[in-house]
This record gives structure tokens, sequence and C-alpha cells, in this order.
């Protein structure tokens, strides 16, 4: 896999560069700002882009402007937001911008290089990697149309899905069987009109409903 790090700090790019090539994953280039990241992500096609939120040179929301610039240009790379900041704006935008392949993660909360890398893995094939921290904040914002639907419990578990977490991982966490999460799985597809076009499908579909309000 070959990634872009978009980061004002040097010693992150480095330091994340340098753990990404102990697991075998090249970072074709190291930027300091939106405008580089842009020209690093058309010479060199990553599969991903790690990209901080604040650059300059307001070190406000570059980082997210530059991702949604990045995903309108190439859609076919990876986006990874890792911020130290929780901003759920930023999460609704890149949201917005596209349901796969994208993802939002916590610096501090990042256990460790292969939590890091298993995350780019599964945005890189097009899934979506939400941290918990994104995914309680936004469950905090109240249902929403028909979200209003689902029961406290089908919440909960549209929320780990929401995290890339599969049925087993689910299973685990809330202490149930895999049957029942399979169970509430089904009806939060049925609630939210998903159409059966293959499960992974309408998974990322639920979470983009979950995720995205209505404008």
């Amino acid at each position: 896999m070959r990634v872009v790090i978009a980061d004002d700090a040097v010693l992150i790019r480095e330091g994340l560069a340098g753990l990404l090539a102990e697991l075998g994953i090249e970072t074709v280039a190291q930027v300091g700002d939106a405008a580089e990241l842009l020209r690093a992500a058309a010479l060199h096609q990553p599969d991903v882009a790690i990209i901080d939120i604040r650059m300059p040179p307001t070190w406000t929301d570059e980082g997210v402007q530059a991702a949604l610039e990045l995903r309108a240009a190439q859609p076919e790379i990876g986006i990874l937001l890792l911020s130290q900041h929780l901003d759920l704006a930023a999460a609704v935008a890149l949201g917005r911008a596209g349901h796969t392949g994208v993802g939002y993660l916590l610096k501090e909360r990042v256990a460790g290089a292969g939590e890091l890398a298993g995350s780019l893995e599964r945005i890189a094939t097009g899934q979506s990697v939400w941290d918990p921290e994104v995914v309680s904040g936004l469950l905090r914002r109240g249902p929403a149309d028909k979200l209003g639907l689902l029961t406290a419990r089908e919440r909960d578990v549209l929320a780990r899905m929401a995290e890339g977490r599969s049925n087993v991982a689910i299973a685990r966490q809330l202490v149930v069987t895999e049957r029942t999460v399979e169970s509430h799985v089904s009806s939060i597809l049925d609630k939210l009109d998903l159409n059966p076009d293959g499960d992974d499908h309408r998974r990322v579909l639920a979470v983009r409903t979950w995720l995205v309000p209505p404008t």
C-alpha cells in the first residue's frame, strides 16, 4: 500500500512514516499543507491520503477542505482524517463527500501501528472507519428522519457498524450472540428501506444514512 501523509508537524509525519514502513506500507510523500497534498496526490496516486484537519495557514479546517477537493478530483484515493481534535462538522462533511473509502480517527486513541495499518487497509478497499468518539458525538445529535424508527439497541449496532466492526466483533462488544446482531442488522436495513442488493453495500448505505443528516 502507498500513502501520502499531510500534517503540519514534521515529527508526526516522520513518525507515522516510520511506523508504517515497519509494516510494509510505503509513504510516497510527506507534506505540510493542503496545496502540497493535492499536488502530491496527483503526482503519486496513493492508495490512501492521511490528512490532519488543521493545517496552515489558519489551522482551522484546511485539511477537511483539501480532503473534499481530493475526493472530488480523485475519488479512487481513500481518505483518512487523522486528528487530535473531535470535529463533528468535519465528519459530516467527509460523509457527504462519499460513503466508501473514508475514515476519521483521533490520534491519541489509535492504539498502535497495527491498528492504524488495519484501518488504512479497510479504507483502501472501500470500507469506512470511524473513531468511537466520533461515532458517539454524532449519535448524541439525536435521530434524524428514518433513524428515529430505530430502537436504542439498533442504534448501538449501527454505531458500531460505522466503526467498521463485523457482526462477530459487534456481538463480542455488546455481549450478545452473532445471530442477535444479524437480526438487529436486518431490522436496521429494513427500517432504512435499503434494498437487498448485497449485504456489504447495504451496510455501507446504512452507515451513510446515519452519518449524514438530511439537508
